[in-house]
């Protein structure tokens, strides 16, 4: 006797996500056994308000919303007893080089805890071996302009499937729908204390969430020399972290967003972070003294 597939979508609450699981919600795509959504714990508060009106939609066609959770990245990177987590912070080094941090915060903080979920699920939480043949499906919300972003999952029991790709849709065909379905809203899925914000989206958060301007302020602040726990053991950076690029405080910046920039960006989702990882090691080489923590 078969086992049914297991179908769950990597929920990031951003634009092609949200319009995934509407699409499943409305019958025009397979269901889904639950929407997983990865929460740091840091998110801007017009997602989690957003969060829950997908709940919403959602539960009348017996689609659940799982939250799941590694820790509050915040609290965390802050926390002198927690490992910090390394986000690609903006980092000054003591002869003025400029570089960013390796970002390790999307795996730790939200592919994890995904994957936690699924073996869970699956029936198979870790450190329990899964069997050969035992695979859940993945819907990632990649649209045909980001198609380069589509890859296999890395490991054998997720088998990852693209639902946008399968329609052809792009991102401007996201938002054509979700406006259509008044949900022209949605907003960008990153958390609060994000470095690669664009001047826009700093401006955004200012205006809309003024408490976590607020948080992202003070956090800048607060990593200025390295995680919480490296200064506590008395191993301070020999340079500087930032949150913003031109690696000055961040209530310091005059922020000034392009006229050419697009009023929705792409956000970080768990598999869908539109960013690449920096030339880390380099970097961090130039902040970090030898034999220093740094992340």
């Amino acid at each position: 006797m078969s086992i049914p597939t297991r179908r769950y979508l990597s929920l990031g609450a951003g634009v092609q996500s949200s319009t995934v699981l509407l699409l499943a919600a409305r019958g025009e795509i397979p269901t889904f056994d639950a929407a997983i959504f990865a929460d740091t714990g840091w998110e801007p508060a017009p997602v989690y308000t957003h969060l829950r009106r997908l709940e919403q939609l959602a539960a009348p066609a017996g689609i659940p919303v799982v939250r799941v959770s590694a820790g509050n990245i915040r609290h965390d990177a802050l926390d002198p007893a927690h490992r910090f987590a390394s986000m690609p912070l903006f980092t000054l080094g003591p002869g003025g080089e400029r570089g960013m941090a390796r970002r390790q915060c999307t795996s730790e903080y939200k592919i994890k805890p995904i994957k936690a979920e699924v073996r869970r699920r699956l029936g198979y939480p870790h450190p329990a071996r899964i069997p050969a043949g035992v695979v859940a499906e993945m819907a990632i919300g990649i649209s045909l302009d980001e198609i380069g972003r589509a890859r296999d999952a890395d490991v054998a029991y997720i088998r990852n499937t693209f639902p946008l790709l399968d329609l052809g849709w792009r991102r401007e065909d996201c938002l054509a729908y979700l406006t259509e379905h008044d949900l022209a809203d949605t907003p960008r899925s990153a958390c609060v204390g994000c470095p690669y914000r664009t001047d826009a989206e700093w401006v955004r958060l200012r205006r809309e969430d003024p408490a976590g301007w607020a948080e992202a302020v003070a956090f800048d602040a607060a990593i200025r020399h390295g995680s919480a726990r490296a200064n506590a053991a008395g191993r301070p950076l020999r340079g500087q972290f930032f949150l913003h690029r031109q690696r000055i405080p961040l209530n310091r910046v005059t922020l000034r967003p392009r006229a050419q920039e697009p009023a929705d960006t792409p956000g970080c989702g768990p598999w869908t972070c539109p960013h690449a990882d920096p030339p880390a090691e380099a970097a961090l080489d130039a902040v970090a003294a030898p034999g220093r923590e740094v992340a």
